[in-house]
């Protein structure tokens, strides 16, 4: 039986014992301090068009985001109203959560060790920096991750990974994201 007391991330570990030494190394910082690290993992599923016509889909959305996470998932709301999409303000339209801690790299390994294997004709992530260090990508399924019975699935949802970073630059974000062995494709 795992150890909750003595339990610690595996990535957690490895960036501590090998990937802070690296960057410091690669980018030859003179302070600790410097090096960057993971700061929240923040996950998105958007029910859309489907939460429009039927409230229930929100509440699928944050139950299956809930399984994923490991951490109670929030519905989103529109903050105003669309006449042309049929949004009125205050209406549910999907789900949201924030990561931080053990959690947050429990989840990172989880989805680069089991997750993207899983993903039909994979060949890497792009990619993605927004210029101040941060990450994001997107999976057509969030089936793809095993908390999910793919048999009592109602409806296959997009999801929306943001991971982000005290890097200063995109270079120190994309070197600290190789050292977790996100699979980049350029």
């Amino acid at each position: 039986m795992l150890d909750a007391a003595n339990y610690t991330p595996r990535l957690k570990t490895l960036y501590a014992d090998t990937i802070r030494a690296a960057l410091k190394e690669e980018f030859s910082y003179t302070n600790d301090m410097q090096i960057p690290g993971l700061e929240k993992i923040v996950l998105n599923i958007g029910a859309g068009a489907e939460s429009v016509r039927d409230s229930k889909k929100a509440k699928s959305a944050q139950e299956d985001l809930t399984k994923i996470s490991g951490q109670q998932a929030v519905i989103t709301k529109a903050k105003k109203s669309i006449a042309g999409f049929r949004v009125r303000e205050g209406m549910p339209l999907g789900a949201k959560v924030t990561l931080r801690g053990e959690r947050m790299y429990d989840f990172l390994d989880r989805l680069i060790t089991i997750a993207m294997p899983r993903i039909r004709d994979f060949r890497g992530v792009k990619p993605s920096f927004d210029g101040r260090g941060n990450f994001a990508m997107g999976l057509k399924e969030h089936i793809v991750f095993p908390e999910i019975d793919f048999d009592k699935v109602d409806e296959v949802w997009g999801m929306d990974i943001i991971i982000c970073t005290n890097a200063k630059t995109d270079a120190e974000a994309k070197a600290l994201l190789k050292g977790f062995n996100m699979p980049f494709n350029s």
